[in-house]
């Protein structure tokens, strides 16, 4: 299956060929939201039942990603990919035919476990198929597919629903994935230091990778909904992600075949870069979650209209990679990431601005202004992340690296919404205080409230209702405040670890920490 070293593939087809499979994997743990209402309704769920079908697509992915690296050594990397794309097409095909919630999340489970190394491999392979000094233009086709994905997802999700069945939303990956393993046997070729090889299994670091990670997951995923550590559930799964996390370290330092190669993380500028990525994601994915929420609870937006504020930062992203993929082979790569460094943070900052008063186009700016900044960051920071990885341990830092990044976005989302209902709790309990009959503004914002009311003929109503629930708004405004603000304070502290990293020309260390 594999083809002769020294046969040689457009790297323009290689591009084609694995961006397939990328773009279809990102899709799809986007393109369920959309449809989770048709999906309840036909299955006679709950709502909250109905969205692990989501949660059980994204526990399977987060084990699955550090260890792809493992299971290309293990099976050959052309032989995994393949695999996974066939057993991602036949579980989504399983997916699409569904008879129970329970049937749909466990092959849901699958098909996380088949996509969950697409990602890293499909990475790996592009970054080795260009130049070291074309990997920004490699990483800005990568950026756009990896951007495209999400913004696709529930917009094709919302029209094959409306126009089909939610079931379709699975089975459009049939072909697709037919397609990809066409194009990866004809095109994917190993090179010798990833072919097949013998070697002992890890079966320790696998076991305690999966039972670390899923709990990690589902505490993260979860921990909001169940009052976080006032929930029983919640404390025990910490206890045993913690616990297993800390077993799995220890393990892989001293095993002869890790699972997952820890000894990367010596280089600094692999280290740096990872940290970066982690609260780059944990900026994105904090502000992206509570700016829907912020318009549609506190603004009165439709979907749609909150769906026309987010949609323009996705698009920007899209415009500004592929400038950026060819700047990073001229400019300094530093410079261009710490400006979108400092463009993100300020963005998110001016996020924490926002009032009641605020327009249409002033949430759409920053949301544009966030998604110039993504594009500035993406491919400069994974172009000297990767700079001085040997090309025989490139898929398991592309693991390493993508689980850590998912782990930032994961993290946002929970801090940001803990952040934002604690802290709305906390300006509530402030601004009761004075709502009291010694307090002039209240009294005046009564009177004018009982004179309005009267005046619509409503003689006898209580102004208070009224009140208490404009100072319930207004406290949720604070909190959302709160949590943009210190959100864009995690990403720019990360600003100084821009300086330790290392230009790819700058590399004269020879094979680097895990060769």
């Amino acid at each position: 299956m594999s083809a002769p070293p020294e046969r040689n593939v457009n790297k323009w087809i290689v591009a084609l060929t694995v961006m397939l499979p990328t773009l279809i994997e990102i899709i799809d743990t986007s393109i369920v939201n959309v449809s989770l209402d048709h999906i309840r309704g036909s299955l006679s769920a709950g709502m909250n039942e109905a969205t692990w079908a989501i949660s059980s697509y994204l526990l399977s992915n987060a084990i699955v990603i550090p260890m792809s690296g493992w299971f290309s050594r293990l099976f050959g990397r052309k032989r995994y990919q393949m695999g996974s794309i066939a057993l991602f097409t036949i579980s989504s095909f399983l997916c699409g035919s569904a008879w129970s919630l329970e049937s749909l999340i466990f092959f849901r489970i699958v098909q996380g476990l088949a996509g969950g190394g697409l990602v890293p491999v499909s990475q790996a392979i592009l970054l080795e198929a260009f130049p070291r000094k074309e990997h920004g233009m490699a990483m800005a086709l990568f950026g756009v597919g990896a951007m495209f994905g999400p913004i696709m997802g529930p917009l094709l999700g919302g029209v094959i629903t409306d126009s089909w069945s939610w079931r379709w939303i699975f089975y459009i990956n049939i072909p697709i994935g037919a397609l990809a393993i066409f194009l990866s046997f004809l095109f994917i070729h190993d090179p010798p230091y990833m072919r097949r090889r013998r070697m002992g299994i890890d079966y320790a670091g696998f076991a305690l990778l999966a039972v670390g990670l899923g709990s990690l997951q589902y505490v993260l995923d979860t921990g909001q909904r169940s009052d976080w550590f006032g929930s029983e559930t919640i404390v025990t799964f910490t206890l045993i992600a913690a616990v297993a996390i800390l077993f799995f370290i220890i393990n892989e330092r001293y095993h002869e075949h890790p699972i997952v190669n820890l000894r990367l993380f010596r280089d600094r500028s692999f280290t740096s870069g990872c940290i970066v990525m982690f609260f780059v994601f944990f900026n994105l994915f904090g502000s992206i979650v509570l700016l829907p929420i912020f318009l549609q609870v506190l603004m009165g937006y439709t979907s749609f209209q909150a769906g026309l504020v987010l949609g323009p930062g996705g698009l920007a992203s899209l415009f500004t990679m592929p400038i950026v993929g060819k700047l990073v082979t001229r400019v300094n790569p530093k410079r261009i990431l710490a400006t979108g460094i400092v463009i993100c943070a300020g963005t998110t900052y001016a996020m924490s601005l926002f009032n009641m008063q605020t327009n249409f186009w002033s949430f759409v700016l920053p949301r544009i202004t966030l998604g110039i900044g993504l594009g500035c960051i993406f491919i400069p920071t994974t172009t000297l992340t990767l700079s001085h990885i040997p090309r025989e341990n490139m898929g398991e830092a592309t693991s390493l690296y993508n689980m850590i990044r998912n782990l930032g976005g994961s993290m946002g989302i929970a801090f940001a919404t803990t952040m934002a209902t604690r802290r709305a709790q906390f300006h509530q309990a402030r601004l009761v205080e004075h709502l009291d009959p010694f307090n002039i503004n209240y009294l005046e914002a009564k009177a004018r409230i009982s004179a309005l009311l009267s005046w619509k003929g409503a003689q006898g109503a209580s102004p208070d209702a009224g009140i208490y629930r404009e100072l319930i708004r207004q406290s949720n405004m604070l909190g959302f405040n709160d949590a943009f603000f210190v959100v864009a304070v995690t990403l720019i502290s990360v600003l100084g670890l821009v300086l330790i990293m290392q230009r790819p020309e700058e590399d004269t260390s020879g094979p680097g920490p895990g060769h």
